[in-house]
């Protein structure tokens, strides 16, 4: 956004747009606590905690006459800080102490909680959470404040306009105070405003305040943060499922008895995604699963059966073939026969599980005419249809509690509900009469698929004699995450997956000619978005070739991009800031290389310089320098921690995270043999976020994609040796 759009966005009333933009400032809203009408258990709430007298001016925000204020967040809080992010926009605009603001999960209702970059869909995905809630939120707050500006007018017979609120306090220089509880029963009473006016970012006291502690931290230290696993129901059983052991394979035939002896297991139902047991607890479970395991069959003609290395070769077939066009621009053909330096190379990332904290759970129990999920819900609008489709309900007899997730990465938003809908099966199967509890092991989640797809890139440029890239070709393989799903229609289009080819097709880099073009084979392997999505793999391409020409051309490999980025400069001023911040141009020191990447996700910007240290065939990372331009930083130390966490995110895959198929078998079970990064290869981080008066964009995923480009760039100085294949080794 434009400083005069935030001039302007500060001075008129947004009152009358909430509407259009998802029913944000509907009235007269029932908003439903935690597993409303069950019989509670260990950390959920029972019944309407609501005291009378309460205001509820618009979807968002509610008063009570304790001074609480609740803000209600339509976005999964799943440790990226949606419930400190989201509570500081209506808190700001709303003048409230900090100190009061509670957050709490919204209900599934996409008329009202919808989000508003993914039209009537209510979901937490994208890094989209701030940047599609910046207006919508701070109105929210905004309608409030007026509200008890106008009771406190009332009441005192003053002029609302002498009124100022200052945290959490209505004041008058006649002397008169009184805090939001005090107003709220008189404040409910009013008519909604039609019109408000947004705060100029001058005034801003809590956006950009770098001192708010984060609204999740304390109770997921002191343990009282509900998480699915920490429901506990009268009458609940845990479930466990044998699936098949490759993907594509049906259940032919399978023995109870073995597990129906085990104690503690109350029943052995068939799914369509296998056999589930479901006892008292879920170790019981468990053990029910393993005496039952030797006794299933499993029909595998329709089964995948190939290995990783036969899916690679299939690939480098394809490559050799044009794809369909993502991009082109100039003549790529021509200006090949006249380039001075040719270089080619061929980029390979493998299979990723999203191998979150959590392990897959879902919670359904009935309640009333319909049923109740509880979980860490990423996608409400899709799960809510899919689980009605399973038990013959309408969406909304579906009521959903989002719970905090422990990570997700995206596994938790599946375009097929696939693990909620198997917690809805198997519901249904037991008799739809008692609370059943999914859960899947670490060795369910790391074979049970969705993966982030294998690619093969092939890139080929050229330089003119004055070392400039003359032309470029990029062909991708790889599986399309969007294929078969809802969004097809929005995010594929003239054949290309728009998320395969992100970041390649839209190269911000000035080259004349170019090509980009797409194989999208399919393969019985379930795939699906992973942090940062497309970026994952072409930043890993795009930047690893650029670092190659500018060595080709030597050039200096920030300068190079530099001058490559000519009309670029929100992407000129992270490179800058980063490279000023690392001591870029310094000599770092004999067996030390120091590499560069700077990358464009989630509409943010972000450049990473990195420093290596090779010791003959091992190496360690030892610092990271992070610019972020991700707009007005609202939450500071949430934006340098997601940096952080996004960059380790990203530095795991490129160090050791690889999910491999062996006959179709997958390799890895546990984080035994699929190792995230352990604490102690985390290399020193710095953050330096770019100040900006431009609208929030995401900051949740897009270190992730730069970490894998600029280590790779970083040994390439080091031992001039460069690595194509991720994850990166020297020997």
């Amino acid at each position: 956004m434009k400083n005069d759009r935030i001039e302007n966005l500060s001075r008129r009333g947004f009152l009358k747009q909430g509407l259009t933009l998802g029913a944000g400032l509907t009235l007269g809203l029932h908003l439903p606590v935690a597993a409303k009408g069950l019989q509670a258990g260990p950390g959920i709430a029972g019944g309407d905690e609501r005291a009378a007298g309460t205001f509820e001016p618009n979807a968002f925000v509610r008063i009570g006459t304790d001074d609480s204020v609740t803000v209600i967040v339509k976005h999964l809080e799943m440790g990226q800080g949606t419930y400190t992010g989201l509570p500081t926009l209506v808190a700001e605009e709303l003048d409230a102490r900090w100190d009061q603001i509670r957050a709490e999960g919204a209900p599934a209702d996409a008329r009202r909680y919808n989000n508003l970059f993914w039209g009537q869909t209510q979901g937490t995905g994208g890094s989209t959470a701030i940047a599609n809630s910046w207006e919508q939120l701070r109105q929210a707050g905004a309608v409030a404040r007026e509200m008890l500006v106008e009771a406190a007018a009332r009441r005192w017979q003053v002029e609302a306009s002498r009124i100022q609120v200052r945290a959490g306090v209505l004041s008058h220089p006649g002397g008169k105070r009184a805090t939001f509880g005090e107003l709220a029963e008189a404040a409910a009473a009013l008519p909604v405003p039609e019109e408000v006016l947004l705060k100029d970012p001058t005034e801003f006291r809590l956006i950009g305040n770098p001192n708010l502690r984060r609204k999740d931290s304390a109770g997921k230290l002191d343990g009282s943060a509900l998480f699915t696993q920490d429901v506990k129901l009268p009458g609940m059983l845990t479930a466990v499922v044998a699936h098949a052991p490759r993907f594509g394979a049906k259940l032919k035939s399978f023995d109870k008895s073995p597990a129906q002896a085990i104690p503690g297991v109350k029943q052995v139902v068939q799914i369509p995604t296998g056999v589930a047991v479901l006892a008292e607890d879920f170790w019981s479970a468990k053990l029910g699963r393993d005496a039952l395991a030797p006794s299933v069959r499993w029909d595998e003609t329709e089964a995948f059966k190939l290995g990783s290395d036969e899916i690679l070769t299939r690939y480098r077939a394809l490559a050799a073939q044009p794809g369909t066009p993502a991009r082109k621009a100039g003549d790529p053909e021509q200006a090949s026969a006249a380039a001075d330096k040719m270089i080619e190379a061929e980029f390979v990332v493998p299979f990723l599980a999203h191998a979150a904290m959590e392990p897959l759970n879902c919670v359904i129990a009935p309640a009333g005419e319909g049923v109740r999920v509880l979980n860490g819900e990423q996608f409400q609008t899709a799960d809510q249809a899919a689980v009605a489709g399973v038990l013959g309900l309408k969406p909304e007899q579906v009521n959903i509690d989002m719970l905090f997730a422990g990570g997700s990465f995206g596994r938790r938003a599946n375009p097929k509900s696939d693990y909620v809908v198997e917690a809805a099966e198997i519901f249904k199967a037991a008799g739809g009469k008692l609370p059943v509890k999914l859960q899947w092991t670490r060795e369910d989640d790391t074979r049970g698929g969705w993966y982030r797809p294998l690619y093969l890139h092939r890139l080929r440029a050229g330089l003119d004699q004055q070392g400039d890239p003359l032309f470029w070709e990029h062909r991708i393989v790889g599986q399309s995450i969007i294929s078969g799903t809802a969004f097809e229609q929005a995010l594929i289009a003239d054949g290309v997956d728009h998320t395969s080819v992100e970041g390649a097709s839209n190269l911000p880099y000035r080259i004349p000619n170019l090509r980009v073009d797409l194989h999208s084979p399919k393969l019985g392997i379930p795939v699906l978005w992973w942090r940062s999505v497309g970026s994952t793999h072409t930043a890993f391409a795009v930047e690893c070739m650029i670092d190659a020409l500018a060595v080709a051309a030597g050039r200096d490999p920030v300068d190079y991009r530099l001058g490559l980025l000519a009309g670029q400069p929100r992407q000129q001023g992270v490179l800058k800031l980063a490279a000023a911040k690392a001591g870029w141009g310094e000599n770092p020191g004999p067996g030390r290389g120091r590499g560069v990447a700077v990358h464009k996700s989630s509409n943010s910007y972000v450049a990473q310089v990195v420093d290596v240290t090779v010791r003959g065939d091992a190496f360690s990372v030892d610092r990271v320098v992070i610019a972020v331009d991700c707009g007005i930083a609202v939450n500071p130390e949430v934006i340098k921690a997601q940096m952080e966490g996004g960059m380790g995110f990203g530095l795991s895959a490129a160090l050791g995270d690889a999910l491999t198929l062996k006959e179709g078998y997958v390799e890895q079970s546990n984080f035994h043999d699929y190792q995230v990064l352990r604490s102690n290869r985390m290399p020193q981080v710095e953050v330096h976020i770019m100040p900006s008066t431009e609208r929030p964009t995401g900051v949740g995923e897009p270190a992730t994609p730069v970490i894998a480009p600029a280590l790779a760039n970083a040994l390439a100085a080091a031992t001039g040796r460069r690595l194509y294949r991720l994850p990166l080794k020297l020997a």
